[in-house]
């Protein structure tokens, strides 16, 4: 017969959760899962950063949609902030593509370039 830390390691796994030096170790696996999500996307990109108006599934509200950013996650929800403020509208960041309420294309632009940004004004 087996003994119950046996039988609970067999339903449970016996990976530890938590550190009293380094605390939450499922919060770190999550950061680096990110991270290497990150790189993977990153590694994907072609350099030029897209920047287009959009209607579709939205009643025919416009928004200005911004993809191909080369940043991590953390540096595009830094610059979705910096671009809503300067645009003076709302927004959010879905999926790595910044979503700005309205047509801001020549705005954010001008802002990108100036961050040193290879940017196409894309679609209609």
């Amino acid at each position: 017969m087996s003994s119950l830390k046996d039988q609970l390691q067999g339903h449970f796994g016996s990976r530890p959760v938590y550190s009293t030096e380094q605390g939450d170790l499922r919060e770190n696996e999550a950061d680096q899962q990110r991270q290497a999500q990150d790189q993977q996307r990153l590694a994907e990109l072609d350099g030029i950063v897209r920047i287009r108006r959009e209607t579709s599934g939205r009643k025919g509200k416009g928004v200005t949609t911004i993809e191909g950013v080369p940043l991590a996650e953390e540096e595009l929800k830094s610059l979705a902030a910096t671009l809503k403020k300067r645009c003076g509208s709302g927004g959010s960041l879905k999926g790595y593509i910044i979503e700005i309420q309205g047509d801001h294309r020549d705005t954010a632009k001008a802002l990108l370039e100036a961050q040193g940004f290879k940017v196409k004004l894309a679609g209609g």
